[in-house]
């Protein structure tokens, strides 16, 4: 498995498959965006040169926010999104970001475990932030 920075062309890869293939809520036009975007960094995970999975974080200061990591559905389970994980934490690391924080579905349990297994320590809960109905977990990790 490669991982790589996601450039335009990678997104339009993925544009036909985006919603059917992997989350229905990261749009073709905000992931544009995203990539535009000067202050935030995308990678993809390509496996014979198919992309399956991608992952993103937006920097202010010191400070870095994990946007997403989506894994294609057919390739769950694999390791694919701790690879991803892990390559984010590296490039906190190289841009010396103090920290990493996250909002995780609190029914979200393979990725809660996710973010634990990499040192992320639960901050408090977001009532209702996902949907105005479902709570998320704060999660950050300062020890890079």
């Amino acid at each position: 498995m490669e991982i790589l920075t996601m450039t335009l062309i990678d997104l339009e890869q993925m544009k036909d498959i985006l919603y059917s293939d992997f989350d229905n809520f990261w749009s073709y036009n905000v992931l544009k965006q995203e990539l535009e975007n000067p202050n935030t960094t995308y990678i993809i995970a390509k496996e014979n040169n198919e992309v399956v999975g991608f992952a993103g974080i937006s920097t202010c200061l010191d400070e870095a926010t994990l946007n997403n990591i989506v894994v294609k559905k057919s390739c769950r389970g694999r390791g694919i999104g701790s690879e991803l994980l892990e390559s984010l934490i590296d490039l906190c690391v190289d841009l010396h970001m103090k920290s990493l924080t996250l909002e995780v579905d609190t029914e979200n349990e393979p990725a809660i475990n996710l973010y634990k297994k990499f040192g992320f320590k639960n901050l408090g809960t977001r009532k209702k932030y996902y949907n105005n109905t479902r709570d998320a977990f704060i999660m950050t990790k300062y020890d890079f």
